[in-house]
């Protein structure tokens, strides 16, 4: 049963993985500015337009339906010496079809972004974190939840929000498969970097200071985590490439109706 169900698991995810055309009213990255202002350790996160892409940002309620992680130019994964610097790999991520892969800048032309930043790690927690995702190049995405996923793109049902996230909560459970923020979450928490943890609150105990509250972070499981989470969480900073580049609303031109 598992090879039948692991072709099925691909049949899907080549057709609800197709980018198709969609109408849409943000505005696609500035590949310069956005190249200019990321930094190692960054997470972007996309606008996708495909079916999957769909399902997730409803299930999510969010615009964001995938999540890359920045880990610099890897000159070593490009392929060949005459490689140009803009197409070098410097992206690891979870896709669909190729597993978990490194991605050049390109990847995420024409697509709207947006660059999340831990606010507190140090160097070697950066290099941690990137050492944590490239160690698992080359592993297999999860294609047991896209077969669950693939009952709510037709038709989308009315599904009650306290739901959503649970609904994203599938597939196997085996450590060398991988989901795009369940890639992510796990790296961040290889150094104990908070994303959206639960939160105990408990009373200190203390006669002379009754209202003291100790706050105790619970790591939420990885796989309660979708793209979303990086831009609502209060440790990562988001970062806009116009204003991270030195922006001047005086030197914008603006057309003058006569």
């Amino acid at each position: 049963m598992a090879a039948p169900r692991l072709t099925l698991g691909r049949r899907l995810a080549g057709f609800i993985a197709r980018p198709r055309h969609v109408h849409v009213a943000s505005v696609a990255a500035d590949p310069t500015p956005l190249r200019d202002c990321l930094r190692p350790g960054d997470v972007l996160l996309v606008e996708g337009h495909s079916r999957i892409s769909t399902a997730v940002k409803y299930l999510t309620q969010s615009t964001w339906s995938h999540a890359a992680l920045y880990v610099g130019p890897l000159p070593a994964l490009a392929g060949g010496p005459d490689i140009a610097e803009a197409d070098l790999p410097c992206f690891v991520e979870a896709d669909m079809l190729d597993g978990v892969r490194a991605v050049a800048m390109k990847h995420f032309a024409g697509l709207h972004a947006r660059v999340c930043r831990p606010a507190s790690l140090s160097s070697g927690d950066v290099r941690r974190v990137i050492e944590h995702v490239l160690a698992r190049l080359g592993q297999r995405y999860d294609l047991r939840n896209i077969i669950d996923l693939v009952r709510y793109l037709l038709p989308t049902p009315p599904v009650p929000l306290r739901w959503r996230r649970r609904m994203l909560v599938l597939g196997s459970g085996d450590p060398t498969r991988a989901i795009c923020s369940t890639l992510i979450a796990q790296a961040f928490e290889s150094v104990r970097y908070p994303i959206l943890p639960i939160v105990e609150r408990r009373p200190r105990g203390d006669p002379f200071c009754p209202g003291c509250i100790d706050e105790i972070l619970h790591v939420r499981h990885h796989s309660l985590y979708v793209p979303r989470d990086f831009d609502v969480s209060p440790y990562f900073e988001v970062v806009k490439p116009t204003l991270a580049g030195g922006f001047d609303h005086r030197s914008l031109r603006w057309h003058d109706a006569q």
